[in-house]
């Protein structure tokens, strides 16, 4: 590098620094001196200006008629349509907007399915759940009266009667239990022998003078069950009769099970 400053304002540097005629290590020197001297700084300055004044001064303006020649052949010229290639980047664009759409439905509806079907099973559990209640409420309401009959069964002021078939009803065996302090009579069904489909068992209460109808056996009903209570009754009964026709004293049956009674007020 150039280092008296002298020498380096008599070089043409300058002009070719300007002129674009350096390289780029003249570059790098002339800007150093630039920055450096102030006397550099103002001659490049100085420099700059006659340069410009000379490019105004030797600059022609271009004649008239070159410039309608110029106009003329551009108007001459036909219009060119300009064929506008679509842009596929919008193209990719819109395919990947639309695959995020049908992510977006399919998951939507995929969620949608779960949850309803999760609804599903929710409601299931709470109509298994309704059902489980009712039952244990429909047990609870059994209980209460099998302890209730329980209670009667084991009252001290109960009596307990069985009665058995003859040899018309070997298999017949009932129980009867009377209350005449709580005026309450249940009867006990263990066994009835099958009858033909016209035939039914009644049961009867046995009074000083005649005899009541307390109801229907029924060989499928199992089951303590209550009878009408009889006061000043002597004794119980059961015959067989035809079904659809009222029984009375008259056509009674003989009892194919009976049994005194050795209570009474």
């Amino acid at each position: 590098m150039t280092v008296n400053k002298d020498t380096f304002l008599k070089s043409d540097l300058l002009e070719r620094y300007l002129t674009g005629l350096t390289n780029s290590q003249e570059n790098l020197e002339v800007e150093h001196y630039i920055n450096t001297f102030p006397e550099v700084k103002e001659a490049y300055h100085t420099l700059e200006n006659k340069l410009e004044l000379v490019a105004f001064a030797n600059a022609e303006e271009a004649p008239i008629h070159l410039l309608g020649s110029i106009l003329e052949t551009l108007d001459n010229k036909p219009v060119m349509t300009l064929k506008t290639k679509p842009n596929k980047s919008w193209f990719i664009f819109g395919i990947a907007a639309s695959i995020a759409t049908l992510i977006f439905a399919g998951s939507s509806l995929y969620f949608f399915v779960q949850n309803q079907d999760l609804l599903d099973e929710n409601q299931v559990i709470v109509d298994e759940l309704y059902d489980l209640r009712s039952d244990i409420d429909e047990n609870n309401l059994k209980l209460e009266a099998l302890s209730e009959e329980f209670s009667r069964l084991n009252n001290p002021e109960t009596e307990k009667y069985i009665l058995n078939g003859n040899g018309r009803a070997k298999n017949l065996k009932t129980i009867a239990y009377i209350n005449p302090k709580e005026k309450t009579s249940l009867i006990d069904v263990v066994s009835l022998p099958i009858l033909p489909k016209d035939q039914e068992y009644q049961i009867w209460a046995e009074l000083q003078d005649k005899q009541v109808n307390l109801g229907i056996l029924s060989p499928s009903d199992r089951r303590l069950q209550q009878i009408p209570y009889t006061k000043d009754a002597l004794g119980l009964s059961i015959t067989i009769e035809q079904k659809g026709v009222k029984p009375n004293k008259n056509t009674t049956d003989t009892p194919v099970a009976e049994i005194e009674l050795k209570i009474g007020e």
